[in-house]
């Protein structure tokens, strides 16, 4: 019993030391983080401005479309997926199930449109993405 008792107060202790600590580790951890970031509003207004223009060339547009690509198969197996940036410049890719094999195809997008034909699900998926 001694012994129990002797180890319930170190884990007490152990419990009450780390509480104690909690706010100097909360508080260094802020002036860390805070240690990189520019002090006045011009400066915060401008790491906004670089990071949204860096924002506007990924990929952030993405829609699916799932069908059935051939009237006696079920389950909506083939698909087309747009992925897209804020200009609309990406990729349509497909990928089209049959029986016995499966075919994807990958096509460039420029300004919400591309200059290979598209098929009726792939326009709908570059529509689905616009904003």
């Amino acid at each position: 019993m001694p012994m129990f008792l002797a180890l319930l107060a170190l884990v007490l202790a152990v419990v009450a030391l780390s509480l104690a600590l909690q706010p100097r580790l909360v508080a260094r951890r802020r002036s860390q983080l805070a240690d990189g970031l520019p002090e006045d509003v011009l400066g915060l207004r401008q790491e906004v401005a670089a990071l949204r223009a860096e924002a506007r060339g990924s990929l952030r547009h993405l829609a699916v479309v799932r069908y059935d690509a051939f009237g006696d198969m079920g389950g909506a197996m083939s698909w087309s997926v747009a992925l897209l940036d804020d200009a609309g410049d990406g990729v349509v890719l497909t990928s089209i199930h049959g029986r016995s094999e499966a075919r994807s195809y990958a096509k460039p997008v420029l300004a919400w449109s591309s200059d290979q034909v598209l098929s009726p699900e792939e326009a709908e998926a570059i529509t689905n993405a616009r904003p």
